[in-house]
């Protein structure tokens, strides 16, 4: 396959939007001020309980969308308990290979475990882990096909989009955990974290050799994704597409080669579907995520 030059930029130029940077209750900054001015700015650092818990948020999100992908299942009946809120939409992918569809299973599996894991490191902080937030995959993925132009684009129709779609939340994943690793004070909880991101991490290489194999269709639809979130999240760069320069792009990351960071309301900016400040629900969560960070 021919290596195509799907640089986002090329396709849609260069737009900025203004998002809100580390809120915590009515603080909200602005999202095109550099990560570090952001974090000077805040007054009371989210507790490590507070990072947990926000990335349960995601790993909620995450399984519920592999579940329902790849066994027509969710994650209540997976697990066999309810873990809150109600969860819209999903249903089986048809999968061209045992490969992919075992690759799928995989990391599905992994994010069931994740939400387990994060639940329990919660309770041993002597914290309260937060139920699954509502969630709405119909609306969230409308929400994506009419920002990034489009408008035929349903993760569940079949195997390509699907990949897409668990690309979408993989590098939100990756780049919130990096992102939020500076504010954790305990040390075990630091650890977990690291070790976190690095399957997050691994699953975002699998995910993007899959598509970059997929060819023109695919290289196209990520651009566009990968430059919606870009809007998104401000005016920094903290997206790339699967082709740089002309060339296979597996590892997404700055100069050093080291992956970005998004804070909290980075990642909200883009599950909420909106660039605003101070914006509380949207997206893929019609009603917002819960815990202490919920705003962007």
């Amino acid at each position: 396959m021919n290596e195509v030059d799907m640089d986002r930029r090329s396709l849609f130029g260069q737009t900025s939007g203004r998002a809100a940077m580390l809120a915590m209750g009515a603080l909200a900054a602005s999202a095109a001020l550099p990560l570090a001015s952001a974090i000077a700015q805040e007054t009371r650092p989210p507790s490590d309980i507070d990072i947990l818990n926000f990335a349960l948020n995601l790993e909620y999100l995450e399984t519920e969308y592999y579940l329902r992908g790849v066994l027509g299942r969710t994650l209540d009946d997976v697990a066999g308990t309810n873990f809150g809120g109600s969860v819209r939409g999903g249903r089986p992918v048809r999968f061209s290979t045992p490969v992919r569809e075992g690759m799928i299973k995989n990391i599905g599996g992994n994010e069931l475990a994740h939400v387990r894991f994060v639940r329990q490191t919660v309770e041993s902080l002597e914290g309260t882990p937060i139920p699954r937030p509502v969630i709405d995959l119909e609306a969230g993925f409308a929400g994506v096909a009419r920002g990034a132009g489009l408008p035929d684009f349903d993760p569940f129709a079949n195997e390509m989009n699907f990949f897409l779609g668990a690309l979408l939340f993989e590098d939100v994943g990756v780049t919130v955990l990096k992102g939020s690793a500076r504010f954790i004070r305990n040390d075990r909880v630091l650890e977990s974290s690291a070790g976190l991101l690095g399957a997050e991490g691994y699953h975002v290489g699998a995910l993007r050799a899959v598509l970059y194999k997929m060819g023109a269709p695919a290289l196209e639809r990520f651009g566009a994704i990968s430059d919606l979130r870009d809007r998104l999240d401000g005016r920094q760069d903290l997206d790339q597409p699967l082709v740089l320069g002309g060339k296979v792009n597996i590892s997404p990351s700055n100069e050093n080669a080291i992956a970005y960071g998004r804070t909290p309301q980075h990642a909200l900016n883009i599950l909420y579907g909106s660039p605003g400040a101070n914006i509380m629900q949207g997206g893929f969560f019609p009603e917002g995520v819960n815990g202490a960070i919920r705003a962007t």
